[in-house]
């Protein structure tokens, strides 16, 4: 499985990124993945290269590259909870940053134009998918991108917006098929319906689900939160929604 690390200009400098595709020398669709907080590391760069084993070509960018390459702070091998509470507190500061402008938008513009540009990858339309604070980059890329992302995929993000106008916002200009994987320690099932309804009415095409007996992370394979069977789950949940959004520009030698 070929795999790069790669360069992205952007309108604030460059972001360092890494990438997973097919070594068939074919065109494969492109899909933009978003790290969870704590960024690009040896367990990010093994769910992209699972994800490419399916037939695409995965770009993971260091949305933090402002601050440095990836990874921006010193992580351990495996965050346990012991760690955790001083991994966040460098952290923290980072994302409430990112998210409190509009560099989220002007990046997602760069990190979109790079990956279609990438001669491995086909034409056509693109997914995105993303992890904890990734899912929410997901989210804000695919409304800002409604012609070009077809396929929307969060899991364990937080759906933050200024009030219900802001969900509103946030929520009306997505077009992609979707798919939020919700922790059980994350959402109460009032809140999912909350946000059942805000999909509802802005018209997104969504399965929205709590994966039972999960905390937030459940994804990630290098911290406490890992859950094997949840992991099964989101893979069960997100191939097919890229099956169905982007098969039409897979290679004939693309999968597993």
């Amino acid at each position: 499985m070929p795999t790069k690390t790669l360069y992205i200009a952007t309108a604030d400098g460059e972001a360092d990124a890494f990438a997973a595709f097919p070594g068939n020398g074919e065109r494969h669709p492109g899909v933009l993945m978003y790290a969870d907080g704590f960024g690009i590391r040896p367990a990010l760069r093994e769910m992209a290269r699972e994800l490419a084993g399916h037939g695409y070509y995965v770009l993971v960018p260091n949305y933090f590259y402002r601050h440095g390459p990836a990874p921006v702070i010193e992580l351990p091998e495996y965050i346990g909870d012991e760690v955790r509470p001083t991994v966040f507190a460098q952290l923290m500061p980072l994302i409430e940053a990112h998210l409190g402008d509009d560099r989220v938008l002007r990046d997602a513009d760069s990190f979109l134009r790079f990956l279609t540009a990438q001669p491995q990858v086909a034409a056509g339309t693109v997914a995105v998918t993303g992890y904890c604070i990734g899912g929410l980059l997901a989210m804000r890329t695919a409304s800002a991108h409604p012609g070009q992302v077809a396929a929307l995929a969060g899991f364990h993000c937080p759906v933050v917006a200024d009030g219900p106008d802001g969900l509103h916002r946030l929520l009306s200009g997505i077009t992609a098929q979707v798919h939020l994987g919700h922790a059980e320690g994350d959402l109460t099932p009032e809140a999912l319906g909350e946000l059942d309804r805000a999909l509802d009415a802005a018209g997104v095409d969504c399965t929205s689900e709590i994966y039972p007996g999960t905390v937030h992370g459940f994804t990630m394979s290098d911290t406490d939160a890992f859950d094997p069977a949840a992991l099964r789950r989101h893979w069960e949940r997100l191939l097919p929604l890229l099956d169905r959004t982007q098969s039409d520009g897979r290679g004939s030698g693309s999968g597993t």
